[in-house]
C-alpha cells in the first residue's frame, strides 16, 4: 500500500492529515528513499510548535495503535526536549490533559499506554522538585479512584506501568549530575508510601497475574534508585515467596536480583543478613530443577545466589559473628558450581559463579589479618575442593558427544575453559606451590598407579590446570614441574584435544625450560613428532615457536631436526598458511641464534623450494590458484623475516632506535632478498592490481626492515623505484605504508635523501591525481596518505624544503579529506594539520599556505563541527584550532572571523553573537587543549539548536 509522496517543506504543513499521510508512507511505502524522506519530515514534525497541538489530535480513539503511538512519543519528545517553551499555565493543562489520556489508554493498546506514561514520567521530572513536588501521591489518588472490577484492574495496571518507567526515565535520560542526584532522592522518599501499595496489590482477592508482574517490575526499577533496603524487607519477601509460582519465577529472579545487586545496598548490612535464609530456603527448589534438568529455574536461582553473595561479599564477611551463614551461602555457591553436566548442553548456571571465587578471595585479603586469618582456615579447604570441581567441569564429553555438539554449543564450551583456566590461575596466588603439588600428585596417580581406572579427560583436565597456572604465574622455582617434565613424554596421545593440552602446556613451560636446558630434549622430541599432524597445527606450531623464542641459545644442538621437521612439514603443506607463517618465525628465531658461518648453509635450504617457486609463478599465466601462491610464499618470507635478527642476539630489534648495530658484512638476509628482489618485481608487474599480492609484498619488505633497520640500506634505491611503479599505475594503501616504515628508518640517512625525496614527490602528485579524479571510493588510500605525511612531518620536515614537493598539494588533498564519512580517515586528516601547523615557522611553504588559504581551512573545521563530520572526532577537530591559536595566532584572529562571516554559515542557529562569542574564546584559549575541547563542544550544540538541553548534558 503506497501514500503519494510527502513534500518536505515549511512547518506551515505539519498537520494532522499531512503526518498521517507521512506515517502511511514511513510504514507502508517500499520505497526505501520515500521512507527516509517520511523518517526525516517526522522528526521534523515533532520539533515543530505544531506539535503541541497535532499529537493530541493522533490520540484520538478512532485511529489505529500505530498512529496513536506516535502521537504519543510526540509528546515524550516535547516534553522531554522543549518543556521550556511551555508557560505555568500550559504545564498544568499538559499534566491534567496527560493524566487523562493515561486514564483512557489503560485498556490498551499496551504500547501507546506505555509511551504515554513514559511521556507523564519524563513531564514528572521535570517539576517534580519545583511546581508538582506531590507527584507521585496524587498519582496514587488519581488511579486509585474509580469502579468497577475490570476498570479498576486496569487502572492499576495503567498506575503500575506509570510508577515503574519513572525511574527508568530518570535513569535513561541525561541530567547534570546535581539535579539528578536531587530527583533520584525526591523519587526515593516516596518509596516508604508505595511499599504498603504494592505489597496490597500483590495479595489482595482476585489480584491476577499480570498485576502482580507488573508489581515485580515496579520493585525492580525503584531499586535503581538507591531506595531504603530495610523498608523493603516485607517487599523482597513477597518475591522471593512468587518464585514459586511458574508462570511469575523469571520476573521474580529479575527482580530479585536487580535489588541485591545494588552496590551501596552494604548500608543496610542487617537487611542482607536476613537474605541468606531466602536464599539458603531455595536449596531445595534448587535440588529438584537439577534434578529434573530445568536449566532455567536452576539457572535463576544460581543468580540470586551470586548476586546477594557476589554484591555483598566483604560486608557480609565484616560480619564475623554470622560467618557460619555465609559459610553455608558460599556451599550453596559452590554447588552452583559443580552442578553435573556439560556447559553449555546440559547446564547454564555453573559459569555465573566463577567471578564470585575471585570476588571472595580478594575481599579475604582486604580484610585485617586476624579475620584473613580465620577467614582462610575456613576457605582454604572449600578452594581445593573447587579446583577439583573446575577440573571436573572443563572436562571434555565423550567423543561420541562432542561430535554431535553445534559449532556455537563447542565454541561457548571453549570460551567456558578459558574462563575456568582465569579462575585457576587466579586461585594459585591463594593456595600457592601447594596447587601445583596436588596437580602432580592426581596426575602422577592417574599414569603410573594402574589400579585406578582412568580416562584421557581425567589425564587432560589435570594437564590444563597446570598449563592454567604457569601460563601466567612465575613457577620457576616450583619443585614439580621437572617431574611433570618427565610425565609427559608417558602419555599416550591417542586424542586430539589430549595432544593439544600437552602441547600447550609445554609451550607454557618456555620460560621455565630456557633456564633448564637439560629436559629440552625429551620435550623437543614431543613437539616434532607432533608437528606432523593437521589436526595439532595451531597447538604444535605455536608452541614450537615458544620454544624457539625462549631457548634458542640452548637449540643449536637441535637445530638440524627442527629444521629438518619443519621443512617436510612445510613442503607437504600439512599446516594452513597462517601456521605456515608461525612456523617460519619459530626458525627465525632458531636461525638468530646459529653462529654467523652456520646461518648461509641452513638458510639456503630452507629457502631454495620457495625461491625455485616464484621463480616457476613469474613465468605463469596470472588465475586464482597462482594468486593463493603466491600469497603463500610471500607470507612465509614475511614470517622468517619478522624474526631472523642477526643484528642482535636476543630480543628481536625495536624499529628507530637509537644507537642502532652496524650490519655485519652480507648479511644473508640481504643476500636473500637481493636474490628474490627481480622475482618479485616480475610478479609484481603481473599483480598490479591485485591487492592482496602486492599488499604481501609490501609486508614482506616491511618486516624485513623492521628486522635488519640500517642493514636493509643496500635494498632502498631499489624498493623507492618499486614503490613509484606499483603507485604510479595503481595506487594502494600498503604501499603508502610500506613507504611510511622507509621514511621512518631512513629519511634522515644522508645516502637515501635524494632517493625518498623523489618517491615522496611522486606519491603526492600521483595522489593529488587521485582527488582530482574522484577519492571517495579509495578512503583507505587517503587515510595512509594522510599518515605518510604525519610521519615526513614528525621524522624529517626538511623534506618538504624540497622544489618538487609542493606542500599545497598535501593541505588542498586535507581539505578534501575532511568530506570523508570515514572517522579513521578524517581523524588522520586533523592530526596532519595540527603537525603542519607546528612547523608554520621553519617551513616557509606551509606560513604562506596558511595565509593564502587559511580561511578555506577554518571553513572546513567549521563546517566539521556543525555536524558534518563523523561522530566522536571533535576533539581532534579542537586539536587543529589549538594549534592555529598557538603557532598563528595572527592569521586566526583575521581568518576565523572572515569564516564565520556569512549569515547562516556554519548553522542557519546561530546568532551574530554566538559567533562573536566563539572567536573571542578560540583566539583566548593558548594554554589548554581540553578547554579548547570544551569550546568546541559548546559551538557545536549551538549548531544543532541544543544547549542547555539534556542532550548536552551528555555530550
Amino acid at each position: 500500500m503506497s501514500a503519494d509522496p510527502v513534500q518536505i517543506s515549511d512547518s506551515a504543513e505539519f498537520t494532522v492529515d499531512a503526518v498521517e499521510r507521512a506515517l502511511q508512507q514511513l510504514y507502508y511505502d517500499p520505497d526505501m528513499t520515500q521512507k527516509s524522506m517520511a523518517q526525516k519530515w517526522l522528526t521534523q514534525a515533532q520539533a515543530s510548535r505544531q506539535a503541541w497541538h497535532f499529537s493530541w489530535a493522533l490520540l484520538s480513539p478512532d485511529k489505529v495503535p500505530e498512529i496513536q503511538f506516535f502521537g504519543a512519543s510526540t509528546l515524550h519528545t516535547k516534553i522531554t526536549l522543549h518543556w521550556s517553551n511551555l508557560t505555568p499555565e500550559q504545564r498544568e493543562s499538559l499534566r491534567s490533559q496527560l493524566i487523562a489520556r493515561v486514564i483512557q489508554f489503560a485498556c490498551g493498546p499496551k504500547m501507546v499506554l506505555t509511551r504515554l506514561s513514559v511521556a507523564l514520567a519524563s513531564l514528572i521530572l521535570h517539576a517534580l522538585l519545583d511546581s508538582w513536588p506531590t507527584a507521585v501521591p496524587d498519582l496514587l489518588q488519581a488511579f486509585q479512584s474509580g469502579d468497577g472490577a475490570a476498570e479498576g484492574a486496569a487502572r492499576y495496571l495503567a498506575l503500575l506501568e506509570i510508577i515503574a518507567v519513572l525511574p527508568e526515565e530518570l535513569q535513561s535520560r541525561s541530567h547534570p549530575m546535581e539535579r539528578r542526584a536531587q530527583l533520584q532522592g525526591a523519587l526515593a522518599q516516596e518509596w516508604s508510601s508505595l511499599c504498603p501499595i504494592l505489597h496490597q496489590l500483590l495479595y489482595q482477592d482476585g489480584s491476577e497475574g499480570r498485576v502482580k508482574e507488573q508489581v515485580l517490575r515496579c520493585v525492580a526499577s525503584w531499586f535503581a534508585l538507591d531506595v531504603d533496603m530495610c523498608k523493603s524487607e516485607d517487599l523482597l519477601e513477597d518475591c522471593f515467596a512468587l518464585l514459586k509460582e511458574p508462570q511469575l519465577f523469571d520476573t521474580a529472579v529479575e527482580t530479585i536480583v536487580s535489588a541485591l545487586s545494588q552496590p551501596d545496598c552494604q548500608r543496610y548490612a542487617d537487611t542482607l543478613l536476613k537474605m541468606i535464609p531466602l536464599v539458603l530456603g531455595l536449596q531445595e527448589q534448587l535440588k529438584r530443577a537439577v534434578e529434573d534438568r530445568d536449566m532455567e529455574t536452576s539457572h535463576g536461582i544460581c543468580r540470586i545466589a551470586v548476586a546477594l553473595a557476589e554484591t555483598h561479599c566483604k560486608t557480609l564477611l565484616e560480619k564475623v559473628a554470622h560467618w557460619q551463614g555465609f559459610q553455608a551461602l558460599v556451599s550453596m555457591i559452590l554447588s552452583c558450581t559443580s552442578i553435573p553436566g556439560h556447559y553449555p548442553v546440559d547446564e547454564t548456571s555453573s559459569s555465573l559463579t566463577l567471578t564470585f571465587w575471585y570476588t571472595l578471595q580478594d575481599d579475604i585479603s582486604s580484610l585485617e589479618m586476624e579475620k584473613q586469618t580465620l577467614y582462610l582456615r575456613i576457605y582454604r579447604p572449600v578452594y581445593f575442593q573447587l579446583v577439583d570441581v573446575l577440573l571436573l567441569k572443563a572436562h571434555f564429553p565423550s567423543e561420541q558427544d562432542y561430535t554431535s555438539w553445534s559449532s556455537d554449543d563447542k565454541e561457548q564450551f571453549r570460551t567456558y575453559r578459558v574462563d575456568i583456566s582465569d579462575t585457576l590461575m587466579y586461585v594459585y596466588e591463594l593456595l600457592g606451590p601447594e596447587l601445583l603439588r596436588n596437580l602432580y600428585d592426581k596426575l602422577g596417580a592417574l599414569l603410573t598407579d594402574k589400579t585406578l581406572s582412568s580416562s584421557w579427560q581425567d589425564i587432560e583436565a589435570m594437564l590444563f590446570g597446570f598449563q592454567s597456572v604457569a601460563e601466567t604465574v612465575d613457577i620457576s622455582y616450583s619443585d614439580v614441574i621437572p617431574g611433570l617434565i618427565g610425565l609427559i613424554p608417558l602419555i599416550t596421545a591417542n586424542n586430539v584435544q589430549l595432544a593439544e593440552t600437552i602441547m600447550l602446556t609445554i609451550g607454557s613451560l618456555a620460560e621455565w625450560l630456557a633456564d633448564h636446558s637439560l629436559m629440552l630434549p625429551g620435550i623437543l622430541r614431543v613437539v616434532l613428532q607432533a608437528l606432523s599432524s593437521a589436526d595439532l597445527s595451531v597447538a604444535t606450531v605455536s608452541t614450537l615457536k615458544r620454544l624457539c623464542r625462549e631457548c634458542r641459545h640452548d637449540l643449536r644442538p637441535h637445530a638440524d631436526n627442527i629444521l629438518a621437521a619443519s621443512q617436510d612439514s612445510l613442503i607437504k603443506r600439512i599446516h594452513k598458511s597462517t601456521q605456515s607463517m608461525w612456523l617460519m618465525q619459530a626458525l627465525g628465531y632458531l636461525l638468530s641464534a646459529l653462529p654467523d658461518e652456520e646461518v648461509p648453509e641452513k638458510l639456503l635450504p630452507l629457502l631454495s623450494p620457495y625461491i625455485q617457486q616464484l621463480e616457476t609463478l613469474t613465468n605463469q599465466t596470472p588465475d586464482p590458484s597462482s594468486k593463493l601462491s603466491v600469497v603463500h610464499v610471500l607470507g612465509l618470507l614475511s614470517g622468517l623475516f619478522s624474526t631472523l635478527d642477526l643484528n642482535k642476539r636476543g630480543e628481536a630489534s625495536e624499529v628507530g632506535g637509537a644507537g642502532r648495530t652496524q650490519p655485519r658484512p652480507s648479511n644473508p638476509v640481504v643476500v636473500v632478498l637481493q636474490q628474490v628482489f627481480p622475482l618479485i618485481q616480475t610478479l609484481l608487474s603481473k599483480w598490479l592490481k591485485e591487492t592482496e599480492v602486492v599488499g604481501a609484498a609490501c609486508v614482506m619488505f616491511e618486516k624485513s626492515m623492521r628486522t635488519l633497520v640500517c642493514g636493509f640500506a643496500p635494498l632502498v634505491t631499489q624498493l623507492c623505484e618499486l614503490i613509484g611503479q606499483l603507485f604510479t599505475v595503481f595506487p594502494q594503501a600498503s604501499v603508502l605504508d610500506l613507504t611510511r616504515q622507509l621514511v621512518h628508518v631512513f629519511a634522515c640517512e644522508k645516502e637515501h635523501f635524494a632517493s625518498i625525496t623523489a618517491l615522496l614527490e611522486l606519491i603526492t602528485n600521483v595522489t593529488m591525481s587521485v582527488f582530482q579524479h574522484g577519492a571517495r571510493d579509495y578512503p583507505d588510500v587517503v587515510d595512509s596518505f594522510m599518515q605518510l605525511h604525519i610521519q615526513v612531518l614528525k621524522r624529517k620536515p626538511d623534506l618538504y624544503l624540497s622544489k618538487g614537493l609542493d606542500i599545497k598539494v598535501v593541505f588542498y588533498c586535507g581539505i578534501l579529506s575532511f568530506k570523508f564519512p570515514e572517522a579513521p580517515t578524517v581523524k588522520s586528516t586533523c592530526i596532519l594539520f595540527t603537525e603542519l601547523i607546528s612547523h608554520c615557522e621553519d617551513i616557509p611553504a606551509v606560513r604562506e599556505v596558511l595565509q593564502e588559504d587559511g580561511t578555506l581551512l577554518l571553513q572546513t573545521l567549521l563546517e566539521a563541527i556543525s555536524g558534518q563530520a563523523p561522530g566522536g572526532l571533535l576533539e581532534h577537530v579542537a586539536e587543529v584550532l589549538f594549534s592555529l591559536s598557538r603557532r598563528c595566532p595572527s592569521l586566526l584572529l583575521a581568518q576565523l572571523r572572515e569564516a564565520l562571516l556569512p549569515n547562516g554559515f556554519p548553522s542557519i542557529l546561530l546568532r551574530p553573537q554566538q559567533k562573536d562569542r566563539f572567536c573571542q574564546q578560540v583566539l583566548r584559549e593558548q594554554v589548554s587543549k581540553w578547554r579548547m575541547r570544551d569550546i568546541v563542544k559548546e559551538f557545536a550544540l549551538m549548531c544543532q539548536g541544543l544547549p542547555g538541553t539534556e542532550f548536552a548534558a551528555s555530550y
